[in-house]
């Protein structure tokens, strides 16, 4: 199992690339940012935020070695002719690091704030096939045309093309619907999950992959919890609240990510999303690679 790490979108740039750079040295997998233009709490609601794509671009140019990509980009926020173009442009300057994570939406606040058509959750399940079907038939064809519900493509082409191949990522854990988007269209699928909700859900996206004529392990996995060291009862708070969470100590901790490998998850990614300071984020992670990640079997 690889281990990644999910930075603060709210950095400046100077602090993002610290913190970036410290984990490239210090040998984490892939780098992870989230695509939000604010939070999500009550108003007023002033807080920094970065832009998602244009972080990206930027590690690209000036951090190597790792893989990065965006958890996940949301679908109402742009036309996907547009992610796609963008995508391409970012594999280029990243040499093939660059995972495109996309999902369908849901933060409501944010598409209030910016005027940005939020549509029931049927509407914007619709809305990501749609634009997943534009992404990657712009990737894959040379040319393209598209008359759907929501886009319209004429003779469209992305050139240049992505570097190499430009991996998709899905994120999303719906039992009904996510299940055949992901076997149509994600080469990777992610979700927050404790062990025991992943390998509920993995059965269930296993099949559709079988039914759509799909290896299992055409499909890479990804998963992420908050981590609290030496706090079990904080983690079980949050985890109350519906946010998947693991506490305790370095072995309970241990045992945990054991249980994430053996239950099937190719990538945890750590989130250090609440830490404000490229020392923090680092003295974190640092913690994690040394006392949990180097003894997970």
């Amino acid at each position: 199992m690889k281990f990644s790490l999910w930075l603060p979108a709210d950095l400046a740039w100077s602090d993002l690339s610290a913190a970036a750079r410290h984990a490239v040295d210090t040998g984490w997998y892939g780098l992870w940012i989230e695509d939000h233009f604010m939070d999500n709490t009550a108003e007023p609601n002033d807080g920094r935020r970065g832009e998602c794509l244009t972080q990206l671009t930027a590690l690209a140019a000036t951090i190597p070695d790792v893989r990065i990509g965006s958890l996940v980009l949301g679908n109402t926020y742009r036309h996907p002719a547009i992610v796609a173009k963008q995508a391409a442009a970012l594999s280029d300057i990243a040499g093939g690091r660059f995972v495109l994570g996309y999902g369908a939406g849901w933060q409501e606040n944010e598409h209030r704030a910016f005027g940005l058509e939020y549509g029931d959750v049927p509407s914007r399940i619709r809305w990501f096939r749609e634009a997943l079907e534009v992404v990657t038939r712009l990737r894959d064809e040379d040319f393209v045309d598209h008359a759907g519900e929501r886009y319209r493509l004429e003779h469209a082409s992305l050139n240049p093309k992505p570097h190499a191949t430009l991996p998709l990522l899905v994120g999303g854990s719906g039992e009904k619907v996510m299940p055949k988007i992901v076997a149509r269209f994600a080469d990777e699928w992610n979700h927050w999950a404790l062990p025991e909700r992943f390998v509920a859900k993995k059965e269930i996206f296993d099949a559709a992959l079988e039914k759509a004529g799909r290896a299992e392990d055409s499909l890479w996995r990804s998963t992420q919890a908050v981590v609290f060291f030496d706090d079990a009862d904080k983690a079980a708070a949050v985890a109350a609240k519906g946010r998947p969470a693991i506490g305790g100590s370095d072995q309970e901790i241990v045992d945990r990510m054991n249980a994430y490998a053996a239950a099937g998850v190719d990538e945890f990614i750590l989130p250090a999303t609440s830490l404000k300071d490229p020392a923090a984020i680092a003295d974190f992670a640092d913690r994690f690679r040394t006392e949990v990640a180097a003894h997970v079997r």
